[in-house]
């Protein structure tokens, strides 16, 4: 597959596995021509947390207009496409399904062929996608390490070769992300916690708020169930220290219960530091022992400033270049879905009419 060389032709594709409706046009497996996302953030911030049901239906109200103005941006007709990828897992079933039913019609009513893709090899993917009008940049270099960190996954893969994947090591119990999003509700900051949490940690004056890591030995393995635990600890001891009840989470609408900006922003930083710290020591060792040549950053977490800085430090000192995408494209969105299905279209990869949601999907290997 090194050699294989990838032709201009125009893929469709279709992500719907959490709560992002994401539909992409895509040329020679890398350009965006466009890239349509609509989020539903805001839909699920007063639960404070994604409600599968919900989030089905929402797919349902947006995956038209979305497509309309994906074709409409890229400036072409589902004619003009050549053939459809969708993501058929890992992720919500109801979200899944709508993606999956609706990419599934327009190939058989258009009569193109489809190919499914795993969400996670998407964020792979990533990283090779250029936007409108610029300058086709290097690809990543095999064999390669890549993290992917998300709020649903985490994990370590070495690529020697396209759509070859060797699991390093992953998450034994929550998502960086996932962990992210709960001790930002903790420190009462808004949905979704993650970015808040980035935003807060920036803001920090005082950085000696220590939070426990878990190494877990030689393993490439990451743990943050218990990081959590002690984060809860740690915010309750703080809350006590300024008169605030204990044991309960303050509401982003509750000023007065909350802590004090200074508190949230030293915790927010220890609690962050504490996750960057495993990530990047993890990810360099594992570069070095494979002897990698280029380090891939990807998933929603990829945005947070602090992992992004610190693992480009650590692979430029090994001399190494870190490819992480812009921000948008860490987040979930079709473009990734396009880069990693023009991959398999080019192996000669199809999928029939059966596809089916697969929400516990494994990354495939070869």
């Amino acid at each position: 597959m090194t050699g294989t060389t990838m032709d201009e032709t125009i893929l469709l594709a279709v992500e719907s596995s959490c709560d992002e409706t994401g539909i992409a046009v895509i040329a020679g497996g890398r350009r965006i021509l466009s890239n349509v996302v609509a989020s539903q953030t805001a839909l699920h911030a007063a639960t404070g947390g994604i409600v599968p049901e919900v989030a089905a239906r929402a797919h349902l109200r947006w995956v038209v207009p979305v497509l309309d103005q994906a074709l409409a941006d890229a400036g072409i007709g589902l004619g003009d496409v050549e053939g459809i990828a969708v993501t058929h897992g890992p992720g919500l079933a109801g979200s899944l399904l709508v993606g999956i039913n609706f990419a599934k019609t327009l190939a058989w009513v258009h009569d193109k062929p489809l190919v499914g893709v795993n969400h996670l090899e998407g964020h792979l993917y990533a990283a090779w996608l250029t936007d409108p009008g610029d300058d086709e940049r290097a690809a990543p270099v095999f064999p390669l390490v890549a993290l992917i960190v998300s709020g649903g996954h985490t994990f370590l893969v070495e690529m020697r070769d396209h759509l070859t994947y060797r699991l390093l090591g992953q998450t034994v119990d929550d998502a960086a992300g996932e962990a992210f999003d709960k001790v930002g509700r903790l420190l009462g900051l808004p949905y979704p916690g993650g970015p808040e949490v980035s935003r807060a940690a920036g803001a920090a004056i005082r950085h000696d708020a220590a939070f426990p890591r878990a190494w877990l030995g030689d393993s490439y393995d990451f743990s943050f169930s218990g990081l959590k635990t002690a984060a809860r600890r740690t915010i309750d001891e703080a809350r006590a220290g300024e008169g605030l009840p204990t044991g309960r989470v303050a509401a982003a609408s509750e000023p007065d219960a909350r802590l004090s900006d200074g508190a949230v922003a030293e915790l927010s930083w220890g609690f962050q530091d504490a996750v960057v710290d495993v990530l990047v020591t993890k990810t360099i060792r594992a570069a070095e022992a494979t002897g990698a040549r280029s380090i891939v950053l990807g998933g929603g977490v990829a945005a947070n400033g602090a992992l992004r800085t610190r693992l480009a430090g650590e692979a430029e000192a090994l001399g190494l270049p870190l490819i992480v995408p812009r921000p948008a494209l860490c987040t979930d969105n079709g473009a990734m879905i396009g880069a990693a299905g023009a991959r398999r279209f080019a192996a000669g990869e199809r999928s029939d009419l059966a596809l089916d949601a697969s929400p516990s999907l494994p990354l495939a290997r070869r």
